[in-house]
């Protein structure tokens, strides 16, 4: 087996370097979103954590999802607005590692999740008199630590194995953080087979949670199909669509991202399209769950009215 020569020490995050003039509008716009993300974000994690009514294995989930998305967002943005502000791009091969670990770390914790947060749905929903058995307590902390062990074992896994590869130049990153794709664009020698790993490794940890949620939700259609009241019908499906447009929106950019060979990488289009799973996102799911939930919007009013007496 061959040493690594690899002779590069020090990445340039190119981003947005090609918009000189836009430079700080850009700034401010990812500065807003970023400051909106982790408020929204971290009022789910408080509303969850103080009102008793939010304390059902659906908001366990929702809570942990949140704070998932503060940290997925946090490994990318902060970077981004200091490389915007100085306007000094560089990045050491270490922290460039560090960074891509942390975001396949929080992003593959988060695939498992969801299909955790559609297997309550299901039991809800197709099992509700075993509900309490099927997601007490304990069985609710198996799932959320063996989504977090995954994600763990993912960073680990992808960033070791990448970062073993030979990099001898260029070492311009057409992309505004250390993502796979752009990165094995930099990779000297032949990748065919290093990258078919890379692509089946991600094959198999999307389209798994992804295959157990079609399948969670195939049970939820025929049972909600099954109930004889339109109302009911109506009720049960409710229950579901918040978490149906956060799957849809996280599993359908990942997996246009991830399971595809390298010779496809456009480093003119895929940085928008990473903004999309990245940034946009993070800032979606906290509106998404909150403007479609009722308990979420009461809670939020009985926050607040508890919160006056101690302005006055």
């Amino acid at each position: 087996m061959s040493t690594n020569t690899s002779v590069v020490s020090e990445f340039i995050l190119a981003g947005f370097s090609h918009l000189a003039s836009l430079q700080s509008l850009l700034f401010s716009f990812f500065l807003t979103v970023y400051l909106l993300t982790i408020a929204g974000n971290l009022l789910i994690v408080v509303l969850v954590s103080v009102d008793s009514a939010l304390q059902s294995p659906m908001y366990f989930f929702l809570r942990i999802l949140s704070a998932l998305e503060i940290g997925y967002t946090s490994v990318t943005i902060p970077l981004l607005l200091h490389h915007l502000l100085s306007g000094q791009r560089h990045i050491p091969r270490s922290g460039c590692a560090l960074q891509m670990f942390f975001f396949l770390f929080f992003g593959a914790t988060e695939c498992c999740l969801l299909a955790a947060m559609a297997y309550d749905r299901y039991a809800a929903i197709c099992e509700p008199l075993r509900y309490p058995l099927l997601l007490s307590h304990q069985m609710c902390l198996q799932l959320a630590g063996s989504a977090w062990a995954c994600g763990a074992m993912v960073g680990l896994g992808h960033t070791s194995f990448i970062f073993s590869l030979p990099f001898c130049g260029p070492n311009v990153i057409p992309h505004f953080f250390c993502e796979i794709q752009p990165i094995l664009q930099l990779v000297c020698g032949d990748t065919s087979f290093s990258e078919m790993q890379i692509i089946l490794a991600a094959a198999l940890l999307i389209l798994c949670p992804f295959g157990l949620i079609l399948g969670s939700y195939g049970r939820i259609l025929a049972t909600i199909f099954q109930i004889p009241s339109a109302a009911g019908r109506r009720k049960a499906f409710s229950t579901c669509s918040s978490h149906l447009v956060v799957v849809s929106l996280f599993y359908g950019t990942g997996i246009f991202i991830y399971i595809r060979p390298k010779a496809s990488y456009d480093p003119a289009t895929d940085p928008l399209l990473s903004l999309f799973y990245a940034v946009v996102t993070p800032i979606l799911n906290p509106i998404i769950y909150s403007l479609r939930n009722t308990d979420v919007k009461a809670a939020l009013k009985r926050t607040i009215q508890k919160m006056r007496p101690a302005e006055i």
